[in-house]
């Protein structure tokens, strides 16, 4: 060998450790601060619908924080680890819309049954996950019918804004107004910019009655599951459509639009496996997150695109450590005025459900079973003691069936 192919082989070699993935290398104070704003952002408007969610069940400040606990633990462990080996932003998260769902169907089943289908769902996105059903299930079911579905769930977090202005409409109007001005110029912090100037109009205004107790670590709550019939299809079943279509179906989304290639595979089955773990301790499910996610994977967490999984990690590092103290979320945020909590839940939903009835209406011809789907759904009925969610999505599939099959 001559000594110019030793020379070419040492610099091929140089050049493989240059670009070898370090963390230490890798880190960036921008891919921190991204970490951060995704926390903030995470913690300030989705935690206010956990918390309806958790007070529409009717459960103690002891369970509320296992809840908080377990999807906080579970979207940390999966954000660290899952960016760390894969090299790739990826955020996950517990499902808001989701936690919507639960606000208007939690408090119908006992609290056991309603772990149980926590469980169910978990296992089912998993299987849908690992085997490559994911994508199938999301094309068989309509979009149009899925969106609707989501929209009702949504729509009367969006109208709560204004039914709750007769009971402080200096709170709800200034509250809303800061939302728009920070939506204009600064979008990403729009929520923490409302839930700011709603709780220092509150203080000035109806009273802000803080009590910051229960400092200490969360002690989680071992919940064993039960299984009822009307849990497993009227919770399990919409909150499986949801994690699948309005969460991870996104999630994929957003990075592969940022360039990135992920395994739907590895990062499905993943947090569908974690799920089932985590559910005996409340948990509803950890998912793909989308908004956050977004977050991390722009050119802002680093110009460098395959530097950017640090953000994913900051993010789990910080889900970690703020989830471990809940308890402190928990007294800080049961203590705002429920019309703070009403604005603060409506805006924090509103681009989601933008979205959502834009996509149920985008499909002309599918309109009709995506109509019938939202207004079913927003109705709020439960026959049979199970909730709206899947009649409106039972009743829009027989619409879209009964219009769309072919005349023999």
């Amino acid at each position: 060998m001559t000594d110019h192919q030793t020379a070419e082989q040492a610099g091929s070699a140089t050049e493989q450790t240059v670009h070898r993935p370090s963390v230490r290398r890798d880190t960036s104070l921008s891919a921190l601060l991204s970490g951060l704003v995704c926390i903030a952002v995470g913690f300030s408007g989705p935690l206010v619908v956990v918390l309806a969610a958790a007070a529409a069940g009717h459960l103690d400040q002891a369970h509320t924080a296992s809840w908080i606990w377990a999807v906080s633990v579970g979207s940390g462990l999966t954000s660290l680890l899952l960016s760390w080996w894969t090299r790739t932003p990826v955020i996950t998260a517990w499902s808001t819309p989701g936690a919507a769902l639960l606000v208007t169907s939690l408090g119908a089943y006992p609290y056991r049954e309603a772990i149980g289908a926590f469980l169910l769902s978990g296992v089912v996105v998993t299987v849908f996950g690992v085997t490559g059903l994911f994508g199938r299930l999301i094309r068989a079911i309509p979009p149009g019918i899925v969106n609707a579905m989501l929209a009702g769930i949504l729509f009367s977090f969006g109208a709560g804004i204004f039914s709750s202005l007769h009971t402080a409409p200096v709170l709800v109007l200034g509250c809303f107004a800061a939302f728009l001005l920070a939506k204009r110029f600064q979008p990403r912090y729009a929520v923490p910019v409302a839930l700011l100037t709603g709780a220092l109009l509150a203080a000035a205004t109806v009273g802000l009655p803080l009590h910051l107790g229960g400092g200490g670590p969360v002690h989680p709550v071992l919940t064993t599951p039960a299984f009822g019939w009307s849990a497993a299809v009227g919770l399990a079943l919409p909150l499986t459509i949801v994690a699948l279509a309005s969460q991870n179906a996104p999630g994929l989304g957003v990075l592969r639009a940022s360039g990135y290639r992920p395994d739907d595979r590895l990062l499905v089955g993943v947090t569908g496996g974690l799920s089932v773990l985590l559910a005996p301790f409340g948990s509803p499910g950890i998912n793909l997150a989308a908004i956050t996610a977004a977050i991390c994977t722009s050119p802002e967490a680093h110009h460098d695109r395959r530097r950017r999984y640090i953000a994913g990690m900051s993010t789990g590092v910080l889900y970690l450590v703020v989830g471990s103290f809940g308890g402190v979320l928990v007294t800080l945020f049961t203590g705002l005025p429920h019309a703070l909590i009403a604005v603060i839940a409506g805006v924090a939903l509103l681009a989601s459900f933008q979205g959502s009835l834009a996509g149920a209406l985008a499909d002309e011809p599918g309109r009709d079973g995506a109509v019938v789907t939202f207004l079913a759904t927003a109705s709020g009925m439960s026959p049979l003691g199970i909730g709206s969610a899947f009649w409106g999505l039972l009743l829009g599939l027989a619409t879209h069936l009964a219009l769309r099959l072919r005349h023999p």
